[in-house]
């Protein structure tokens, strides 16, 4: 059994994919094969050679592009001219466009005809037409399917048939240059994918032991090794600072728009662009599994999970074009044989019925219709990825929309995740001394200094909340004269500072060891009622004062849940396994419609369920680890801060949003409402133009060249709207 995958280039359509993926399959050993038009990518399975697949593809009029091109990242989009320069077949239509314009001034337009301007007019035909023909030619006897092409050869040859010159010139000249049109069209999509990739760079200056640097290839690097990054160049590998500060832009990774303040110990990411400062990165991550790497690979792999929509469009584009067919030679043979119709009209060619078959055959092209959904799932998905929101596959860009419901995970997701101080308290100090409040005092400053010197001993998570305010308040912590360190499981911690013990513990500990006052009882409690962790601090066996320790709510929680709520969302409830007292006060603060508290995953699974009854499609966000059963249970699995970590959450989750901003969601909500929008808007006029149009054909108002144009236009205007969904 092969396994492979092509590049297969010249598509204009998706036509053209379902054209060559026939093709393929009908070779012998072909287990499965399923072709991309957006990706461009061929993937093949079975005992069928590499090189029989590659002469198949060619054999259709289509070509495969050799692994090194691959590889390359795409430079700057090509105009339309020099698009339309490159290929031959696009020449040979601008040429045919030149011939034809005496047939459309002096017969269309002036009523005028001549021998010589006919031949200019089939010369037009030939010279647009014949890659036309040749690729309808491939593929009856190749893939042994009806195609577009082959509505469009049999109407041209019939139009000249018929004595309609300027027609037939005129319908291959138009659709040549409308092909040409979708195909610049459909490339502009694919570079806004491919583009991901420009923004990685391709070598790096690595430092070696004697400190100088040496510039190599970014393949070459390896994880432990230093590179240095100098003020405005791009990060070329995820790695960990080891020297300097700077601010990064990381909006290619995350879509964070501002800059982030980087420092000795934090991480970067592939593709960030430094600021104004030096950076010694070391590498964490070879290119190839690094998170810029990661996020295209999955953007690329999602394009080629269908839509339901699109799998609608293309299975009924797969029987359309036999079905006009037929319809095209009944309305060409039952008005003659049964109604006494004339077959042929010299002097009006509209009025004839042969000619208006021809005619049907050219605005029934189903172009507009095939591409209109691919074209908007693709730049839905660039969109997404350029601000930070990765799509797993248009199916879940198209649920988004469906959704009815949002439950929240609380800790780590509507929260920091990470204690904090929130309030201190020094014995010594009679005001209230929220951290929220700028003016300090001297007697809390040293009750912070000295209980953060302790606990820069401890490995508790508590420690380091208590270590970051320190460093917040830029107090001098005593570390030279702190000695007999040592924890007290489940009650606190103990040490001396300059000779002088220091206890730092519970509230429950405090009322069994030291002495305080009904007064400090009574705010702890309330401090503990608040949701939040009293540490009581002792200093020679005396109450010295209260440190407050709480889980903090993210600074975009509550601005994303009110914007779910503006762009329709009314039922957002949060999940947790914390007290009902905690959970509802911060439900209080954000503004969610309902809160769950005290669950344990197995209940946070259930509870999902149980709003899927209530409400209909629900989407569960969390950080795609600790949330797994209740992200699996719900119709849409949405994970946070997908661009940290070990890239879990990326790969689990049907939606990532990559930084921790929660207002990348109603973003994500909002561009998958406008998607559906926009493909009920293509299919729409898709439809609804064509019909107009074969009405007209059949009263004998339309020409073959009106017809024409109308489809270029459809097929052009639907991508154009699908396209504007790139700026959304």
């Amino acid at each position: 059994m092969n396994e492979f995958t092509l590049k297969v280039t010249g598509m204009d359509c998706p036509n053209c994919a379902q054209t060559v993926e026939n093709g393929v399959k009908q070779l012998t050993g072909i287990e499965q094969c399923e072709l991309n038009f957006t990706t461009e990518k061929l993937r093949v399975a079975g005992t069928a050679e590499y090189t029989a697949v590659v002469e198949k593809v060619r054999a259709l009029g289509y070509d495969v592009a050799e692994p090194s091109d691959i590889a390359t990242p795409p430079a700057s989009p090509l105009s339309f001219w020099q698009f339309m320069w490159q290929q031959t077949e696009t020449r040979f239509a601008l040429l045919g466009a030149i011939l034809i314009l005496p047939g459309l001034l002096f017969t269309e337009l002036g009523g005028f005809e001549h021998p010589l301007i006919h031949a200019l007019s089939i010369l037009a035909m030939l010279s647009a037409g014949w890659p036309i023909a040749r690729s309808a030619w491939r593929a009856l006897t190749v893939a042994h399917e009806v195609t577009i092409n082959v509505l469009m050869s049999v109407a041209a040859v019939g139009a000249v048939l018929i004595g309609a010159y300027t027609e037939a010139g005129l319908v291959m000249v138009l659709f040549a240059i409308g092909e040409s049109l979708e195909g610049y069209s459909a490339e502009r999509a694919r570079y806004a994918i491919r583009s991901l990739m420009s923004v990685v760079p391709q070598q790096a200056q690595r430092l070696e032991q004697d400190g100088t640097a040496v510039t190599l290839p970014v393949a070459d690097l390896r994880v432990g090794d230093v590179v240095l990054v100098k003020p405005g160049a791009s990060i070329p590998m995820d790695g960990c600072v080891r020297a300097g500060a700077s601010a990064v832009n990381q909006a290619a990774i995350t879509g964070e728009s501002q800059l982030i303040s980087k420092e000795q110990g934090d991480e970067v990411f592939a593709s960030s662009l430094n600021g104004e400062g030096v950076l010694e990165i070391e590498v964490t991550r070879l290119a190839e599994n690094n998170t810029i790497s990661r996020l295209i690979r999955l953007v690329e792999e999602a394009q080629e999970r269908r839509a339901p929509s699109q799998r609608f469009v293309d299975q009924f584009a797969k029987y359309y074009t036999p079905a006009v067919m037929v319809l095209a030679f009944l309305v060409a043979v039952v008005p003659p044989l049964f109604f006494g119709q004339p077959w042929l009209d010299t002097a009006v060619p509209t009025n004839g019925w042969l000619y208006r078959g021809l005619a049907l055959l050219v605005v029934a092209c189903p172009c507009a219709l095939v591409i209109s959904t691919p074209v908007s799932i693709v730049s839905a998905m660039a969109n997404g990825a350029k601000n930070g929101v990765l799509f797993k596959g248009g199916v879940y860009l198209e649920q988004l929309a469906q959704i009815k419901a949002v439950a929240f995970d609380k800790t780590g997701t509507l929260t920091l995740g990470q204690p904090q101080v929130v309030r201190v308290q020094s014995a010594l100090c009679a005001t209230s001394t929220d951290t929220a409040v700028l003016e300090r005092c001297v007697a809390c400053d040293e009750l912070v200094a000295w209980t953060a010197a302790v606990e820069a001993r401890s490995e508790h998570p508590l420690a380091a909340a208590l270590l970051q305010e320190a460093a917040t308040r830029q107090v001098a912590q005593p570390t030279a004269g702190v000695t007999a360190v040592h924890a007290l499981p489940g009650r606190g911690i103990a040490g001396q500072v300059h000779g002088r013990d220091l206890l730092i513990g519970s509230h429950r500990y405090f009322d069994e060891m030291v002495g305080h006052d009904t007064a400090v009882c009574d705010a702890a409690r309330a401090e503990a009622q608040a949701g939040r962790t009293p540490l009581m601090v002792s200093r020679d066996g005396a109450y010295w004062g209260t440190i407050s320790v709480a889980d903090t709510v993210r600074p975009s929680s509550a601005e994303a849940i009110s914007q779910l709520k503006t762009a329709g969302i009314q039922h957002i409830v949060m999940l947790t396994g914390d007290e009902k007292t905690v959970a509802q006060r911060i439900a209080a603060e954000l503004g969610v419609t309902d809160v769950r508290a005290e669950l344990l995953p197995e209940d946070k699974m259930t509870a999902v369920a149980e709003l899927q009854q209530k409400f209909g499609a629900v989407a569960m966000v969390g950080d795609g680890i600790n949330d797994a059963p209740a992200l699996a249970t719900a119709n849409l699995g949405i994970a946070i801060g997908g661009a940290h970590g070990t890239g879990q959450a990326m790969e689990t989750a049907d939606i990532t949003l990559m930084s921790d901003d929660l207002r990348q969601l109603p973003f994500a909500y909002r561009l998958s409402r406008a998607t559906m929008r926009t493909i009920g808007v293509n299919v729409g006029l898709s439809i609804g133009i064509k019909l107009l149009f074969m009405g007209l054909v059949v009263a004998g108002v339309g020409t073959m060249w009106m017809a024409v144009l109308a489809d270029v236009g459809t097929s052009l205007l639907v991508t154009l709207n699908g396209l504007r969904l790139l700026r959304f």
